[in-house]
């Protein structure tokens, strides 16, 4: 944790902070070994970033008085990804990484290779998901959550969905065997597709291209699906 990330809610009219929930309570005593009158960095849920000072800290609750809170967060990149549904616990790791890296829109998508059982998954649930993106936000020091959409018809997404979000955006689809390799250092704002494990089938490409994305490939190595996302986004930002 880089940054004590506060949920407006656990501020006050008086410039201080209480937090009390488990998880933050232990990293500030297991991990930052904080004591009353630390300085520390945090962040608002939305907002700005600055300096706390730590008043108190016991079992049930932490309490910060705010000193600055004046420095705005790390810009995003100009990407809406759209990831098919990975094996959960890919999933969670995945969604860590590319939060952490700046992503600030996440659509989960169905595809025919997505086993039907991963949409069952807790990790899908409302609160894990925001869990897993708080990690990725305390880890790179940034307060604006990310949006996730889940959207579990391929064709649906296809006519519905695709064709709003390719409006003022390049759609690139990462798929090996693609005859371009991954742009680099790009500005655009930009959609960016990438399969499940195995990949797009052969139609969902074809149907992808002709409604005007450009495919690109990664090299002749075959990547996991969070190694291939972190390389991609890396690479093109």
């Amino acid at each position: 944790m880089n940054l004590i990330l506060l949920d407006p809610n656990d501020l006050n009219g008086d410039g201080c902070a209480l937090i009390t929930d488990p998880r933050r309570l232990m990293h500030l005593r297991d991990v930052h070994r904080a004591s009353p009158g630390d300085l520390l960095t945090v962040g608002v849920q939305g907002g700005e970033m600055g300096k706390a000072r730590l008043t108190e800290l016991t079992v049930e609750h932490a309490r910060f008085s705010l000193e600055t809170l004046n420095e705005p967060p790390p810009p995003p990149l100009p990407v809406h990804l759209v990831l098919a549904l990975p094996r959960p616990r890919m999933l969670a790791r995945t969604l860590e990484h590319v939060t952490a890296l700046g992503v600030k829109e996440i659509t989960l998508l169905h595809t025919k290779r997505v086993e039907k059982s991963y949409w069952q998954s807790p990790e899908l649930r409302e609160d894990k998901i925001h869990q897993h993106l708080l990690l990725g936000l305390e880890q790179a020091r940034d307060t604006q959550m990310p949006n996730v959409t889940l959207s579990k018809g391929f064709r649906p997404f296809l006519e519905q969905q695709l064709p709003d979000l390719l409006n003022h955006r390049r759609g690139l689809v990462a798929h090996p065997g693609m005859p371009n390799a991954c742009p680099r250092d790009i500005q655009d704002p930009t959609l960016l597709l990438v399969g499940p494990e195995g990949g797009f089938i052969a139609w969902e490409v074809e149907q992808l291209l002709a409604a005007g994305c450009e495919g690109m490939h990664l090299g002749p190595r075959i990547l996991r699906v969070e190694t291939a996302v972190t390389a991609l986004l890396s690479r093109l930002f």
